[in-house]
């Protein structure tokens, strides 16, 4: 996953698949998905990112966990 901030735009985009988007829907408030062929989410996009206090023009901060939490199965 890929996280870009365009401070002129103030758009905060999370791309979630390297693939190009074939259809885009406006959510209510600034919110664009974009599917890609397979009707699955490429990325998401927030307008008005700061006004929304996702991000400022100087800082962005971004946690992503990278595995899964490992569960214990029960032995018996």
């Amino acid at each position: 996953m890929k996280v870009t901030y365009d401070a002129e735009a103030d758009v905060l985009c999370l791309v979630l698949r390297d693939e190009p988007p074939l259809d885009a829907v406006e959510e209510p408030n600034g919110v664009i998905v974009s599917y890609g062929e397979d009707g699955e989410p490429v990325s998401v996009e927030f307008l008005n990112a700061a006004a929304r206090d996702l991000t400022t023009a100087d800082e962005l901060s971004v946690t992503v966990q990278t595995s899964s939490p490992q569960h214990k199965t029960p032995t018996g």
